[in-house]
């Protein structure tokens, strides 16, 4: 059994406080850097997915997991940070100048839908962005002279500083760069004045609005931080999938991205990335086992629709910290073992909570 103690004031302000956790995402960092050399093609092309769709579940997980804010149309984000590089792109625009345009596009699209946004709550909040999502996909197809339409868009190969980043281990690097940025950026953010705010407003609008704290504001705020952070996850899938059409932008799309916060586990972004590790592979696997599975089931419509319904379930069930809390269960068993007792993280009655404070 092992305590860790803090022998500094600057421990409570760094990133990784403990020697275990330092050399364990040294290693997991290690690992990811060598994957290119030593997996298959396949799997080298899926991890970069899964790296996109991190940083779009990052995203989401500002506007839901920290600010408590229900959105179910941020496949809408994903489709115009996607839309808006891959016109940059065609126009000759230097790729990290796309990119920089295409989350301050994404931000200003976040900003016109949270003013109004920030009126409603819960399930309508749901139904606005759900509706902004299917509007967004109905003017992508008719849009021909940007978008081109139901006819698709080609997107140009990354380059950067006259590299070519198209290659698969060159993108695959590109893209984990850009999610470690994210996520230090996300992660400090969270640390900041801005991220105490933003889980202040989650917990209580009536106690953070009694303590000073601009609701409304920060609100808005966190819908353009999210909106910046899922449109940089479009610009890179964009890359990854190489052509746009507006069907890979559906509500199927922000029903993933919204499992993937669900399951992860809500307010962490750790839980972010394995919710969006374990839906993205989800297919794939599902993919891999119906040759084993028997006629009537592999054959069946929608057999990946009622796989990603049912993990939802077994993990709201059981589990409704999501794979986080799972993992800080395990964690904790590890550290206090052989005095771990199980009802350590049994959950407590709620007596009080404070909705809206008008």
């Amino acid at each position: 059994m092992k305590f860790n103690y803090d022998t500094s004031y600057r421990d409570g302000h760094a990133l990784l406080r403990y020697a275990p956790g330092k050399v364990a995402y040294g290693l997991l960092l290690i690992a990811l850097c060598l994957a290119p050399w030593v997996v298959p093609k396949f799997v080298v092309g899926e991890l970069t997915y899964v790296f996109i769709m991190c940083i779009a579940s990052l995203g989401l997980m500002v506007l839901v997991g920290y600010t408590g804010q229900v959105s179910l149309g941020h496949s809408a984000f994903i489709a115009i940070g996607a839309y808006a590089h891959g016109w940059f792109i065609g126009h000759d625009v230097p790729f990290m100048l796309s990119l920089v345009l295409t989350a301050g596009l994404a931000g200003l699209v976040g900003l016109v839908i949270g003013l109004p946004a920030i009126r409603v709550s819960g399930l309508y909040l749901a139904m606005v962005t759900l509706a902004f999502a299917i509007l967004t996909e109905h003017v992508i197809g008719r849009w021909k002279s940007v978008t081109g339409g139901f006819n698709g868009m080609t997107v140009n190969s990354p380059v950067i500083g006259g590299v070519d980043f198209s290659k698969l281990q060159s993108f695959y690097y590109l893209c984990l760069v850009m999610l470690v940025l994210v996520v230090l950026g996300l992660v400090n953010l969270m640390r900041a004045k801005t991220g105490r705010a933003f889980m202040g407003i989650r917990d209580s609008e009536a106690a953070a609005y009694s303590l000073g704290i601009w609701v409304a504001g920060y609100k808005v705020l966190a819908f353009v931080v999210s909106a910046m952070i899922t449109g940089l996850g479009g610009a890179l899938l964009a890359h990854h999938v190489g052509f746009l059409t507006p069907e890979g932008f559906g509500l199927i799309l922000s029903l993933e991205l919204v499992l993937m916060v669900t399951i992860g586990g809500l307010g962490s972004v750790r839980g972010a990335i394995l919710g969006a590790v374990l839906i993205s592979m989800l297919p794939t696997f599902i993919s891999r086992i119906k040759p084993f599975l028997p006629d009537q089931i592999s054959k069946q419509f929608g057999l990946e629709t009622f796989v990603f319904g049912l993990v939802l379930a077994l993990f709201v069930l059981f589990e409704p910290k999501g794979l986080n809390g799972r993992w800080i269960k395990f964690r904790t068993f590890i550290e206090t073992f052989p005095l771990y007792r199980r009802d350590m993280f049994k959950r407590g009655k709620s007596y009080m909570k404070s909705e809206r404070y008008k």
